[in-house]
């Protein structure tokens, strides 16, 4: 009898054990703790609503694409500084810190031009502003690859050898053209000065957009019976000769927009006026120092709708390859009130101060 006692009291105390160790396993849900939470993303109240806790992922949301845009400048003077402002100030209006410039100037130098532009292709920029010719030439022999918008180009068939251009370069470039129309540029020469029977035309011989505006102006100017002198130079270290050879042999000079004129246009001023010569100009930045008279686009203004464009390729707008060339909607009839006083000359009511 003892024995059945004791064999039933093991059983009574290994069956209260199994108990405990039920009583201590639970069917709630766990918890989530603060890790748990930070790597889940999200929680769950009492009321079962899910709640989003930040993380990685949303800390990024709304963050932007960065563009890097390499601005070739071929030279500093007015006009292309003008265009350069205007270009990276409609980019940032647009774009805001989205974009940064690394601007760099070739101080006139075509060989610098292109060491710039193979920097930038190294660099891997996601696109080249190319302000005048020569940097438009580089730009496009560096890269077929990164886009690139010309702007204080006059005609681009003739920068790029393209044979009948039609207005789309195709490939990687496209841009805007500074050309005003040259038959109303002789046409300002024959309003003011329709008494004199010589005409000089003063360019460098460098730059394949100058030549082009001679050869067209030329035939305007024949046409209206002038006769016309042709005063090509190499380089600013003999502007100073043809231009003196100019004033002695002609009654006034036609200077293109030629980037070369433009940056020594002073020493054309110190030759011209002394002898009486008056000067019309290609753009309003020249006229400014040494002209009576133009027919000029706002450079800014080309500058600005050069930015334009570089909005649309970069933010995915438009295909760069199918992007026509765009020119200057306005061209003003401008006047330098102060040569024109000292030359004695008088233009109509129609002719904008430059002030």
């Amino acid at each position: 009898m003892k024995r059945v006692l004791s064999i039933f009291a093991v059983l009574l105390v290994f069956v209260f054990i199994i108990s405990i160790t039920a009583c201590g396993t639970s069917n709630e849900p766990v918890q989530p703790t603060q890790s748990d939470t930070d790597e889940a993303g999200a929680t769950t109240d009492d009321t079962g609503t899910e709640s989003l806790q930040p993380t990685t992922e949303s800390a990024t949301e709304g963050s932007q694409d960065y563009f890097t845009i390499g601005i070739s400048q071929l030279i500093q003077h007015d006009a292309l500084d003008g265009a350069t402002e205007g270009f990276k100030d409609a980019l940032t209006e647009e774009l805001g810190d989205q974009v940064s410039f690394d601007y760099q100037n070739a101080q006139g130098d075509p060989n610098t031009a292109a060491s710039i532009a193979n920097g930038f292709v190294a660099s891997k920029v996601d696109l080249i502003l190319a302000n005048a010719t020569p940097s438009l030439q580089a730009a496009a022999t560096a890269t077929a690859d990164i886009p690139i918008l010309g702007t204080s180009i006059t005609e681009y068939g003739v920068a790029l050898g393209i044979d009948d251009f039609q207005g789309l370069v195709g490939g990687n470039v496209s841009g805007t053209s500074d050309l005003a129309p040259l038959d109303e540029q002789a046409g300002i020469i024959k309003e003011i000065f329709p008494d004199k029977e010589t005409v000089g035309l003063l360019y460098c011989s460098a730059e394949a957009n100058s030549l082009y505006q001679i050869n067209t102006i030329q035939t305007f100017l024949e046409e209206f019976g002038y006769r016309v002198e042709v005063y090509p130079f190499t380089d600013s270290n003999d502007l100073a000769a043809i231009t003196t050879t100019a004033v002695s042999e002609v009654e006034v000079i036609y200077v293109p927009t030629d980037n070369t004129v433009a940056s020594n246009i002073g020493l054309i001023d110190n030759i011209c006026r002394p002898a009486k010569i008056p000067v019309v100009t290609g753009e309003k930045g020249t006229c400014a120092v040494s002209g009576v008279a133009t027919l000029s686009i706002d450079y800014y203004d080309l500058g600005y709708a050069t930015g334009q464009m570089a909005v649309k390729i970069l933010t995915g707008q438009a295909d760069i390859s199918e992007m026509p060339v765009e020119y200057a909607p306005n061209f003003t009839k401008m006047y330098n009130p102060e040569i024109c006083a000292d030359l004695g000359i008088t233009v109509s009511d129609d002719y904008e101060p430059i002030e």
